[in-house]
């Protein structure tokens, strides 16, 4: 792709002039540019995904039992054991923090399975668990369903046990069998995660692997499931195990741009991170990072699990940047979620209740440039936007209250479902009789969020300078944190 496109395209004011275009600072000013072309739209399954915002991972295998994080599949079954494993336990503690949808490892790269496959002797059947007759897919993927959540299945196609792994064919057909036996018997799968793991195998030699019949058999065997990859082809790899996505994020990717999983090059990260804006696909970013400092449990870091106040952060960079937070949750050898992790995701769970209780803006006069009502960015629906006129690339919503609020949180979000255009906006306080830069930024997407000292204020101003389509906007939100003071001369009445 053309490198300086993408580093150049909706970043900065310098951004805009790079690309011949300028920054609109308020209503009256004219559009600089059109749209070149229809823009890509999410699916159906794409956006009930991305409106989702939270799922989490579940790493499980014999590394638990181990204590390493990849195994080297020469790891007898005879040391998975996980005596008291509850799959209830992990979905009520997923739905009660708010997770849409959960992820298993079913396979990792060591090649153990945790479900009894035909294909090979290396999986829970082996085992004494359940003197061989357990099956943690089947239980994970019950309990799911059980509290209303969607299951997802991650297969690693490195497979460090397989002796059939880099022998061509024969594995492509060993690995689609396994994938055919999880897609055709544990019902309805959401998501399916892949990555481009691609080491060596028990020969010696690495695996080409056969992306596109991949594919194809998630396609045929479970048409509405979403396929995760660094490639997609329906949602990215956010480019790190950081949980941050980019300040700028777009949801569109040029497919060229990374052709497979595991494709190596040394900006595939910049790109994943913040996609492209004249990318012709529609491809959401993913944030994945573990709750603890590895993604299987390990004793030794029950001290060191992630507070509620790191998962609020990992919130703001994740979901806030216009991505997905996939967090990981780890059993322990017993098969359950320590303490720890469960009163760290409690803590995150009521400060994100308590945060996004109220709607601060509720009950002010909305005026907008021109287009559709704007009171529908205040409406609980998301269905409900407001759009500005079909030629206009740049607009404002003003919002003016009855009495001063106090508010250090703002939310925004894009219709989405009509696709994403919004390259750079400003958001202003009326302060001491003039208007006062509180944010900027450049996309917005399904959700950006923004925090800052706290501020007082009967008028906001949100400006989107440009945009490479109709903007249309599905919400704007303020909103007040706990145990947080007035900034220094903030003072309107």
């Amino acid at each position: 792709m053309d490198r300086r496109r993408f580093l150049l395209a909706g970043s900065t004011a310098a951004s805009l002039g790079a690309l011949g275009l300028t920054r609109v600072g308020h209503a009256d000013a004219a559009p600089t540019a059109a749209a070149a072309g229809p823009r890509p739209r999410p699916t159906p399954q794409q956006l009930r995904w991305q409106r989702d915002e939270l799922a989490m991972f579940v790493h499980l295998t014999v590394n638990t039992f181990t204590g390493k994080e990849w195994g080297d599949g020469t790891e007898s079954p005879s040391i998975f054991n996980p005596r008291k494993l509850d799959a209830r336990q992990w979905t009520r503690t997923a739905k009660q923090a708010g997770f849409r949808s959960m992820i298993l490892t079913a396979k990792h790269h060591d090649g153990f399975c945790l479900w009894p496959t035909a294909t090979t002797k290396h999986s829970v059947a082996s085992s004494p668990w359940k003197n061989g007759h357990g099956d943690v897919v089947r239980e994970f993927t019950d309990a799911c369903r059980a509290e209303g959540l969607g299951a997802g299945v991650y297969l690693s196609p490195w497979d460090r046990n397989a002796k059939v792994y880099g022998s061509g064919e024969a594995y492509n057909d060993y690995y689609i069998a396994q994938l055919t036996e999880l897609l055709s018997n544990y019902g309805k799968i959401v998501e399916v995660w892949f990555d481009g793991a691609n080491g060596e195998g028990p020969n010696g030699r690495k695996q080409a692997y056969d992306w596109p019949r991949i594919h194809a058999t998630v396609r045929r065997l479970q048409p509405d499931a979403i396929m995760f990859s660094d490639a997609g082809p329906d949602v990215r790899w956010i480019g790190d195990e950081k949980g941050m996505a980019g300040e700028t994020c777009w949801s569109s990717v040029d497919p060229a741009s990374v052709p497979y999983p595991g494709y190596d090059r040394p900006w595939v990260g910049d790109l994943l991170a913040h996609g492209d804006p004249h990318g012709g696909a529609w491809r959401p970013g993913e944030s994945d990072v573990s709750i603890r400092p590895g993604w299987f449990w390990h004793a030794e870091q029950n001290d060191q699990v992630r507070s509620p106040d790191n998962l609020m952060e990992l919130y703001f960079s994740s979901v806030g940047r216009n991505s997905k937070l996939l967090l990981n949750v780890p059993p322990n050898r017993d098969g359950l979620f320590d303490p720890e992790d469960i009163a760290a995701l409690r803590g995150f769970t009521a400060q994100r209740t308590q945060l996004f209780a109220n709607n601060l803006l509720q009950g002010a006069s909305v005026h907008a440039s021109s287009g559709s009502s704007a009171h529908a960015v205040l409406d609980a629906n998301p269905d409900a936007h407001w759009s500005a006129a079909s030629a206009a690339r740049n607009g404002w919503l003003e919002f003016e209250l009855p009495d001063a609020i106090a508010f250090d949180t703002l939310a925004l979000g894009e219709a989405v479902a009509h696709g994403q255009g919004i390259a750079n906006y400003r958001v202003e306080y009326w302060n001491n009789g003039a208007w006062q830069t509180l944010v900027w930024g450049t996309t917005i997407g399904h959700r950006k969020l923004a925090r800052f000292d706290p501020v007082r204020t009967r008028k906001l101003r949100l400006l989107l300078e440009f945009a490479y389509a109709t903007p249309r906007l599905a919400q704007v939100a303020a909103y007040r944190g706990p145990d947080r003071r007035y900034g220094p001369g903030h003072n309107e009445k």
